[in-house]
């Protein structure tokens, strides 16, 4: 069932444009993806808001077994368990709505103009309810908006209606009106179950949506859910398969955004973990989708270091371009700011230590306004060149109270603009100048002291020399 906002605060819509978009009665056999002849004649549409058919709708939300027993046992009534609600009549929706806040059941939130019993006590968890109406034979897969009880299970996460429909017959496989499998659409506390029940009952588990073309494993990548990642995965899903748009389910983990600050530490973590899962499983490290956009682009975009640094030991092509022309270091210096909040300097070294190209120096005026307020991105980046290459009104482009927080780092840097650098920078540079192209697996060899080793490898100082 919908209410517009109005609707809610209990402001009346013209009566006009509600009967323009509302006053349609639905007649005839529900519209769903499968019949049952066995189930008996077609479902009865209930046409008004009062009598047997308002207590019928609210026995059922709010889960009241014995009265919906009592009122579908009444012939007279002239309603059956498959009884379809028009919830697009205007005079139905005063009714229930004075009826719906008398109960205080707000959390019913149906787009549909037509819903069952049955969808809606699968929504709200009722099992007892739920068995009643199979019992007294409702149709386990009626649509009559392309939308079964199997999916309104699912998307609500009630595992034990998903098995009730299931062990009556319901199809697992069956796409909604949106084109979307039940396995697509899990959610809530009891997703993980909710899969394993479908992945039982014969639900595919490369079942694709039928516009994106997502298996539910991508759909599992990009809410970074890692435990039903790996349930598909052990059910044989296919790491490297490709939606509609190109995208592999390792494309869709490393594009998670971090939705807060207070989140970013937990989106990383599952992001990481998603990442390895899906990498151990087979996924290619290096698959591009339609614009080139491969896994390391979307994780230095997203700010995911630690992903980044995942990415490259499995020997990704590090300086590989987008269709716009964007390297990963470019992407990691053009990430959102949120990326402040995960060490966005580990990404930029990790990526300058496997050989990718130097930012052209006529851009770092660019980049240090930008990440001015991340001094160990700046350090890591100049600390690849034999000179600080920046303009001498430079300065300016650093907030005052940037400057004043981290001033001995800002102090060392424009005190080298034009200058020479130490004699020990200059020899790093000279050698990983010789080392270039194998410096990630050159380097660790090298029989130098580890603190040499971690000098070589641009080790955080925050000064410059």
């Amino acid at each position: 069932m919908s209410w517009s906002p109005k609707e809610c605060r209990g402001q009346e819509e013209p009566l006009d444009d509600r009967h323009a978009l509302c006053a349609r009665l639905v007649e005839g056999p529900s519209r769903g993806p499968a019949e049952h002849p066995e189930s008996g004649p077609g479902p009865i549409v209930a046409r008004t808001a009062s009598g047997p058919a308002l207590a019928l709708w609210q026995a059922v939300l709010a889960g009241d077994e014995g009265s919906v027993s009592r009122i579908l046992a009444d012939s007279s009534t002239g309603l059956a368990p498959d009884s379809i609600f028009d919830t697009s009549d205007p005079e139905r929706w005063r009714d229930f709505r004075f009826n719906i806040r008398a109960l205080r059941l707000w959390s019913l939130s149906y787009e549909e103009e037509l819903t069952t019993p049955l969808h809606v006590a699968a929504s709200r968890g009722h099992t007892e309810v739920l068995q009643l109406l199979l019992r007294r034979r409702a149709r386990p897969d009626s649509a009559p908006e392309g939308r079964t009880a199997l999916h309104e299970a699912c998307a609500a996460g009630h595992a034990a209606c998903v098995h009730v429909l299931l062990t009556a017959g319901a199809d697992p496989n069956i796409p909604d009106q949106h084109g979307k499998r039940p396995l697509h659409l899990c959610r809530g506390p009891g997703i993980l179950e909710c899969a394993k029940l479908l992945l039982r009952f014969g639900a595919k588990v490369d079942g694709r949506s039928e516009e994106e073309e997502e298996t539910p494993l991508h759909v599992a990548a990009r809410l970074g859910h890692v435990e039903l990642a790996d349930l598909l995965l052990r059910h044989g899903a296919c790491p490297d398969a490709r939606d509609a748009e190109g995208w592999t389910p390792l494309l869709a983990a490393c594009d998670t955004r971090c939705t807060s600050p207070a989140d970013t530490e937990a989106t990383t973590a599952r992001c990481l973990q998603l990442c390895r899962l899906l990498l151990s499983a087979g996924a290619n490290p290096d698959a591009a989708d339609q614009d080139k956009r491969r896994p390391l682009h979307l994780a230095c975009r997203r700010g995911h270091a630690a992903v980044v640094e995942l990415l490259l030991s499995y020997g990704v092509s590090v300086n590989l371009m987008d269709y716009g022309g964007h390297t990963a270091l470019h992407c990691a210096l053009q990430g959102p700011p949120a990326a402040l909040a995960q060490s966005p300097e580990r990404a930029v070294r990790a990526l300058l230590n496997h050989g990718a190209v130097r930012v052209w120096p006529g851009a770092l005026p660019k980049v240090l306004e930008r990440w001015c307020t991340s001094p160990r991105t700046i350090e890591v980046l100049m600390n690849t060149y034999s000179v600080v290459q920046l303009p001498e009104e430079a300065m300016g482009l650093v907030p005052p109270e940037t400057l004043q927080k981290h001033r001995r780092f800002y102090s060392s840097l424009f005190a080298l603009v034009r200058q020479p650098r130490s004699l020990q920078h200059l020899t790093r540079c000279v050698l990983r100048a010789h080392l270039d192209g194998c410096l990630p697996h050159a380097l660790p060899r090298l029989p130098l002291p580890p603190r040499l080793l971690r000098y070589l490898q641009l080790d955080f100082e925050d000064v410059l020399y």
